[in-house]
């Protein structure tokens, strides 16, 4: 409530021409988001300038604000005042969940009506999930643009491979090899759909050129376990932030999780009279479901004692900053690149997915079969867990023949 805010001035703000009649609700929706009492205040100011700004666009009440309008007031302030551009951003959103803003018309022009429709033809045929249907989609449109196709539509139909292929080229100066690799396996796709409705000329997706990826050329990315001991003693777990921290890499390390798996667990994934825990895979779409140690519930307990702060939502992670909600899985990698920073300890990996690779080898030095190993991490094929196998060199040498002493003696004539 701004009263609240500003015993003696709150009239300041609540009789603004256009943000007054929905400061307050702003002010509210603010305290919801885990916003502390002074970044409210200083965003109540901020009002005042946003207020005049939008005055300055020829509006004269709120309802003749559009997203657009937004949009421009946080463009102009994006260099000239970051923390007024942050407050006209949280307004945005605001409006936008409070259904305070019209619907955005969405402009369909030809590139996107094309790749729409493929991305209809790919969920209804073949029943990819959506993350793929937007790679899909977007690799289409990309080379829709890089045909003119909005401009010059005609031009899909006499597309040659020579075309193709300067579009594979270009986009190769961004993409590594196993990238393009997969950019290229779209760009068929897309082609066979064209050929399909008559809009390119047939067998266009077998004259491109990909890129060779030989398989398990790059050996899985590893750390000694020590190593992994010494930085999850190096987190600091006298604040929330940190116990968080030490929480989400301490279950990677102990249950190889992938950083999706992390944030996408929730309160009721965790069983404990069971002895449970059960985690969504995203990748393969089956559930997981582990032992819960007396090690893990030992430190899920204290972290939901003592850090978790009360919410609505059900995931197991929070953000700590505001606006409060859930996590997404680069918030792991901001975690884990953080305290690899400052533990000085040389890991010379930027992700967390080394913690996964880790585990797995600290199993199979431990004896554990693949089968076991490939359940433990969710793995859909044996191939998968056999990439582990390279890793484990001291235990290859073990296995090495002895050379035959006679046919040393002959080396040796």
């Amino acid at each position: 409530m701004l009263s609240e805010l500003f015993p003696r001035k709150s009239t300041r703000y609540s009789a603004l021409p256009l943000l007054g009649p929905i400061a307050d609700d702003f002010d509210t929706w603010l305290s919801e988001q885990g916003y502390r009492r002074g970044s409210r205040r200083q965003q109540a100011r901020a009002l005042v300038r946003i207020d005049r700004a939008l005055r300055r666009q020829g509006h004269r009440q709120w309802q003749s604000v559009r997203s657009a309008d937004l949009e421009a007031c946080w463009s102009w302030y994006r260099r000239r005042d970051p923390d007024t551009a942050g407050t006209v951003r949280g307004l945005l959103r605001f409006a936008q969940e409070r259904s305070l803003l019209p619907p955005t018309p969405v402009a369909i022009t030809r590139v996107t009506a094309l790749a729409h429709l493929y991305e209809a033809a790919l969920q209804d045929l073949r029943g990819l999930a959506p993350g793929t249907i937007r790679q899909h989609g977007t690799t289409a449109a990309q080379f829709l643009a890089h045909l003119d196709y909005q401009i010059a539509p005609e031009r899909l139909a006499g597309v040659t491979a020579s075309d193709v292929e300067a579009f594979v080229r270009e986009t190769g100066k961004r993409l590594s090899r196993a990238s393009l690799q997969h950019t290229v396996a779209q760009l068929r796709g897309f082609l066979r759909f064209l050929a399909s409705h008559r809009r390119v000329a047939p067998d266009l997706d077998r004259q491109i050129d990909t890129p060779r990826v030989y398989r398990q050329e790059h050996l899985p990315r590893s750390l000694p376990w020590p190593t992994v001991r010494r930085l999850l003693q190096s987190i600091d777990r006298r604040t929330r932030q940190g116990l968080r921290d030490y929480t989400m890499l301490f279950l990677i390390a102990s249950y190889g999780l992938r950083a999706c798996e992390v944030v996408a667990l929730t309160l009721d994934a965790v069983d404990w009279r069971g002895r449970r825990l059960h985690v969504p895979q995203r990748k393969t779409g089956t559930p997981l479901v582990l032992p819960l140690t007396d090690a893990v519930g030992t430190v899920l307990l204290r972290y939901l004692r003592r850090a978790r702060p009360a919410s609505p939502h059900r995931q197991l992670f929070l953000r700590e900053r505001a606006p409060a909600g859930v996590l997404k899985p680069t918030a792991v990698t901001e975690v884990f690149q953080k305290w690899v920073r400052r533990s000085g300890l040389p890991i010379p990996f930027q992700g967390p997915h080394c913690l996964r690779h880790s585990y797995a080898v600290a199993l199979l030095r431990r004896g554990v079969g693949l089968k076991t190993l490939g359940d433990l991490l969710g793995h859909r094929t044996a191939d998968s867990t056999c990439a582990y196998l390279r890793l484990a060199t001291d235990d290859l040498r073990e296995v090495a023949l002895a050379v035959p002493r006679a046919a040393a003696s002959r080396g040796r004539r």
